[in-house]
């Protein structure tokens, strides 16, 4: 014969008892990552700005290097048409006719010209060099900034997580032998209503004739169906599963 699953034989007031117990746990779990608060999301939106300055600082250093690229240009045609006017001097020393001497002429001036829009790129360069060195600069003390922030708040979590850790860890085994007791269809129903409620709690007392949950009356019958702990009652108002006061005292004995 197979054996039978506590899931299957446990009567509803195990199972209630079992939800109030799983209440009580996920709570307490509820509290814990409470005080861990925005921390984890706070950390993983500082990595994420880090890694999207990291990625500007690269571009601004990659523009950086074109500009003083072009600088080196500059320097470059500078010399070069320098060198082409020495030459073309020297032939005007020596010049046979008019038309060698209005051919070199030219030369020089175009080479003299060359040098002045060489010579106002390299300005306009610098300028723009002073400019990005700025950006960059700011771009690295923001990093740098953030990075000791990101290392600030990882350590408080992280202290966080080792004073909470232990007892997180034990609350969650007891959570899930708490689970086996109850059958899957309402512990998924449990699960269900815990993630619509925002403070988390599924499983309520009745307290002064009225839901735990929601404050709504309860007619008394209907409080007398809950007492007797025979069946799960939801409240008609928020959804909640109700017990009474007696399930918290039959618990904690």
């Amino acid at each position: 014969m197979a054996k039978t699953t506590k899931k299957t034989t446990a009567s509803v007031e195990d199972k209630l008892k079992a939800l109030h117990l799983l209440q009580v746990i996920d709570t307490e779990v509820d509290k814990i990552r409470i005080i861990r608060g925005e921390l984890p999301l706070e950390i993983e939106d500082l990595e994420d700005l880090i890694a999207g300055l990291n990625t500007r600082l690269e571009k601004f250093n990659e523009e950086l290097t074109a500009i003083n690229d072009n600088i080196s240009a500059n320097k470059n045609s500078v010399a070069l048409a320098t060198d082409a006017i020495e030459k073309y001097e020297k032939q005007l020393k020596n010049i046979k006719n008019n038309r060698e001497f209005t051919s070199l002429t030219k030369e020089v001036e175009f080479q003299n010209l060359e040098i002045q829009i060489a010579e106002k790129n390299k300005i306009q360069n610098e300028a723009n060099v002073l400019h990005k060195t700025e950006i960059v600069n700011a771009c690295s003390a923001q990093i740098t900034e953030k990075q000791e922030e990101l290392k600030i708040k990882q350590g408080e979590l992280d202290e966080i997580i080792k004073e909470t850790e232990k007892e997180e860890v034990a609350l969650m085994k007891e959570s899930a032998k708490a689970e086996k007791v109850i059958d899957e269809r309402l512990l998924n129903a449990y699960k269900r209503i815990r993630g619509k409620v925002s403070n988390g709690l599924a499983v309520v007392s009745v307290e002064r004739d009225a839901c735990g949950g929601c404050f709504s009356q309860i007619p008394p019958q209907r409080q007398l169906d809950i007492q007797m702990h025979k069946k799960v009652i939801v409240c008609e108002h928020c959804g909640r599963i109700m017990v009474d006061s007696n399930i918290f005292e039959e618990q904690e004995a």
